[in-house]
């Protein structure tokens, strides 16, 4: 879960006390005018104070777990608070709160229009189990009642000068008192209400809990203007072309050279409606047929039409939205970074306060920085680096202000992952047999017969697809497997013996491998203990555990998954199934924030079109008979969505209507979803579609589109020039402040002391 800022943006507290301190050394060289802490006014004495060291650390070891998760370090920095901070951002602690978010969220597959039916068909769907008034409204009290502990907790640390500047807070203060009236109308009401405003509100929860989610959500705010002047060269494209196309086919004298008005130019919403969708690609070429078997100089129109609508602007539309995107973002990341520095420049400036009486100048104790890292929470590996460097300044017992930032850039290199030494065998048999076995000509060879191996999966089901169970013969498929599982087997085995148990255990591509391995081979000792030795007048049709087929087909699906051995050993392969990798890391924001829209949406849509679409009473008696016999019983228009039989695809429940909001997300056929609720509800509703159709399809995935580029150029520029091997042995670790590393420009000292003299709870003296 990403950590979540107490205090965006910049600070304008309460202004610092400024005084002065100036002495000379022995010698009588003027000493050089440094900074002092105070809290509650009390400036640093220079008589050493066991409880106030023991705060300074405390306070360092703060700042730089805010550094590291680039959080605010503007909260209350007593002892006492800070424990409070410590146990607030501890692991159980976030864990538990978006535990609670998730369980908010999924209360909606549960309320009523109730998910927990097996088919959203209303054909032949059962009536859903609907949970008694009460259990989902306790559930949910107990996570406002969190959310509410929450709120005081983060208005408590950042303070109430603090608190109303934060909008994020005053929104979360709010949500949670609707929220709460709604729940106790609803109560009052014993569950039968209409509609449940909190339900809109509960995305919030998530928004609010992170702070990348935050700051993607603010850059995409301010790439808005950028999307809607294409978005308005669009709509004039597709008001210019619906004006020229009710032209060209207006209602003439001769009925048969009417099929294209009477289809898609009949009235202004079916012309924009119907180019709209072209736009999409969703109805080419249904649209242009009627014209086009006319004439084909019709075509011209909507070939010019598609041409500068879909791969001009759409994609100019995408050029846009990713060199607008990655500047915000950029500026968003160079925040992270100001964030980082400056936590650490705190933490620097309460470790000099603390060591006051030994230094003429700013620096810290070596002894005091490696306290602060054994009790800083971080990863062991960021950890030992961190330490390792500090250890360097050991001997001379002091670091100053620059080498004690310079410590911390350990944080901004990437994790490489190291292998284990090979094991060391003393007989020459071995050392050589080591050496063949660890060749990389070794590895080609496995993939020759795991490709081998998937090819004679292929032949026999070729031969056997149409041929029942109790025609198949399994025996020589069995076999074959056999003689593969144990060539698996073999090259496991000479593995560890190559690499030793850690060494094998330390490639990702091994640790993949063996578990297939192991799971084909238990699966084999199944089959002998269920069915004996194979021999081939085996009766496919027995069953024992399973049936022989169904435990073959099992083995033959682990065998076909674990070709994708072949990745790692394929550099762009490799490549590209990193870059997806790593879009699971950098894609939380994205896919939160889809998260929001999906629920926001799925709630209206549940609001507006719940019950909309109904089939005919005995559409449900017919509902197995052929699609001719439907067609023909009703009267079906081709490609409407009664035709196609989309009755799934409702708002009739919460669980159907994010499916069915996917399905025009994708955009094919998702005109027959416009169509159907203008029909059964009004033509207004097609804003609705509309609207979802802007917001997903045009605006998110062409987001997606942008951060995928961003990625795989990193990805590419830093993989240029290697060799499969080296891929292999380095783990980059994408991140978004990687990725922007080079563009960011370092703060100046001057800008982090003002930024630290306007801290509203830390109070720095001159």
């Amino acid at each position: 879960m990403e950590t979540d800022s107490l205090l965006t943006g910049s600070v304008n507290g309460a202004s610092a006390d400024y005084g002065s301190w100036s002495g000379k050394e022995p010698g009588g060289t003027p000493r050089s005018r440094r900074m002092s802490y105070s809290v509650a006014g009390d400036s640093c004495s220079i008589a050493r104070n066991t409880d106030q060291e023991n705060l300074y650390i405390q306070q360092a070891v703060v700042f730089i777990e805010d550094a590291i998760q680039y959080r605010s370090i503007n909260h209350r920095v007593d002892a006492s608070s800070l424990r409070l901070y410590r146990w607030y951002y501890s692991r159980i602690c976030q864990w538990g709160l978006g535990l609670t978010i998730a369980v908010v969220l999924l209360l909606a597959f549960m309320e009523r229009p109730s998910s927990l039916s097996m088919s959203s068909d209303p054909r032949h769907r059962l009536p859903s189990w609907e949970p008694p008034c009460g259990l989902t409204e306790s559930i949910e009290m107990i996570c406002l009642i969190i959310f509410t502990l929450d709120l005081i907790v983060k208005s408590y640390l950042i303070g109430w000068e603090e608190l109303r500047k934060n909008k994020w807070l005053i929104g979360y203060t709010m949500v949670i008192s609707v929220s709460i009236i709604d729940w106790v109308l609803s109560v009052s009401m014993v569950c039968d209400e209409r509609l449940r405003v909190r339900r809109l509100l509960r995305p919030f929860f998530l928004l609010q809990n992170s702070s990348l989610m935050k700051k993607t959500l603010k850059c995409i705010k301010r790439t808005l203007p950028e999307i809607a002047s294409v978005i308005l060269l669009l709509a004039l494209h597709l008001c210019l072309f619906t004006m020229i196309g009710m032209l060209l086919f207006a209602k003439s004298e001769d009925p048969k050279k009417n099929g294209e008005w009477e289809l898609h130019f009949r009235t202004l919403p079916n012309s924009l409606t119907s180019l709209l969708v072209l736009l999409t690609t969703a109805n080419n070429p249904d649209v242009m047929i009627p014209a086009y078997s006319l004439n084909r100089a019709y075509s011209i129109f909507f070939v010019t039409f598609s041409v500068i609508g879909t791969y001009c602007l759409m994609n100019l539309l995408t050029a846009i939205i990713y060199n607008q995107f990655r500047g915000y973002l950029l500026m968003s990341v160079q925040t992270s970074i100001i964030r980082r520095r400056l936590g650490i420049r705190a933490a620097f400036q309460v470790l000099s306060c603390g060591g006051a009486q030994h230094s003429v100048e700013e620096r810290v104790r070596v002894d005091a920085v490696l306290e602060v890292m054994s009790k800083v929470g971080m990863k062991s590996y960021y950890r030992a680096a961190l330490t390792r460097v500090v250890q360097q300044h050991a001997d001379v017992g002091y670091m100053d202000r620059e080498q004690f930032r310079m410590v911390f850039d350990e944080l901004d290199k990437d994790c490489i992952k190291e292998h284990p030494p090979l094991p060391q065998y003393r007989s020459p048999v071995l050392q050589r047999l080591q050496v063949i076995s660890s060749h990389y000509y070794l590895t080609v060879l496995g993939n020759a017969v795991a490709l081998a191996n998937v090819i004679c999966i292929c032949t026999i089901l070729v031969l056997n697809s149409e041929k029942t169970t109790v025609e198949r013969d399994n025996y020589i498929l069995e076999i074959t497997n056999l003689c593969f599982i144990l060539y698996y087997l073999f090259e496991m085995s000479v593995k560890i013996f190559a690499f030793g148990w850690k060494g094998y255990l330390s490639y990702r591509n091994n640790i993949f491998d063996g578990f297939l391995t192991i799971l084909l081979l238990v699966l084999q000792i199944t089959i002998f203990i269920t069915y004996r030795l194979p021999y081939s007048q085996w009766d496919p049709s027995s069953h024992g555990v399973m049936s022989l087929w169904e435990m073959v087909r099992l083995v033959n699906l682990l065998i076909v998954f674990r070709f994708l051995r072949i990745i790692p050993d394929i550099k762009l392969m490799a490549l590209v199934a990193s870059t997806l990798l790593d879009l699971v890391k950098n894609l939380r924001a994205f896919a939160g924030i889809l998260v929001v829209v999906y629920y926001v949406f799925a709630v209206f849509g549940i609001w507006l079109f719940e019950g909309a679409i109904k089939p005919p009473p005995d559409m449900s008696v017919l509902s197995n008979t052929s699609m001719e016999n439907i067609t023909s019983n009703f009267s079906m228009e081709c490609g409407t969505y009664e035709q196609l039989g989309y009755w799934p695809n409702n708002f009739d429940d919460f669980a159907a209507a994010i499916i069915l909001l996917y399905d025009v997300m994708i955009v094919n056929n998702w005109q027959a979803f416009m169509d159907a609720y203008s029909r059964y509800s009004t033509e207004w509703s097609k804003i609705y579609f509309v609207c979802w159709w802007l917001t997903s399809s045009v605006m998110w995935v062409n987001l997606f589109v942008a951060l995928i580029l961003e990625n795989f150029i990193y990805k590419w520029d830093r993989s240029h020039g290697c060799s499969v091997t080296d891929v292999e042995k380095i783990r980059y670790e994408t991140s978004v402040q990687l990725m922007f590393r080079e563009q960011i420009q370092e703060p100046t000292e001057e800008e982090l002391l003002c930024q630290l003299h306007q801290h509203p709870h830390l109070h720095l003296q001159w």
